[in-house]
């Protein structure tokens, strides 16, 4: 049987990253735990109550110029690498470890293996409030994923995809 441990309080300092660019804005409420293994470029902007779920493994990678909104929940246990001029709308979350899941019922779910899949936004994306990214999947260079969709699968580059689960919509160019 698993022992469960705090991750922590979510407190920080700027010098407790990995590494930090400048002008980079946290929000009031903003919690991060495991910085050591966070990077962030300059010129980001993290909103009020998001939560950046570092891990003791694997890293999140936030490139410069990129916006983050309030109540965001990044979790990267499988790691996440986020371009630059990235637009990542209010309470979007982006998963990257999910549980095993078979046709064997005679343990429960959560005490089985866990995959870790690093998920990957790639330049110029924009992810609208409220979309669920889940592990293992790359948003293509400026893509847009519409409000409320479901990312399972992953986005060419210079698409709009929307819905649950996401599907294309049409290409930019």
């Amino acid at each position: 049987m698993r022992t469960y441990k705090s991750h922590g309080t979510g407190k920080f300092s700027r010098k407790s990253f990995r590494k930090i660019g400048k002008n980079v804005i946290f929000e009031r409420g903003v919690m991060v735990f495991h910085p050591e293994n966070i990077e962030i470029g300059s010129n980001v902007y993290i909103g009020h109550n998001a939560f950046l779920k570092g891990y003791y493994k694997n890293s999140m990678k936030i490139g410069s110029n990129t916006w983050i909104g309030q109540g965001v929940f990044l979790h990267s246990g499988g790691g996440i690498r986020i371009g630059n001029y990235v637009g990542i709308g209010p309470f979007v979350k982006i998963i990257t470890l999910q549980h095993v899941v078979d046709r064997d019922i005679s343990r429960p779910i959560i005490t089985r293996e866990q995959i870790y899949e690093e998920t990957v936004l790639e330049d110029g994306c924009d992810i609208g409030t409220g979309a669920i990214i889940l592990p293992g999947i790359r948003i293509g260079r400026d893509s847009v994923v519409g409000a409320g969709s479901v990312v399972t699968k992953d986005v060419p580059p210079y698409s709009i995809v929307a819905g649950n689960p996401a599907k294309l919509l049409r290409k930019r160019k």
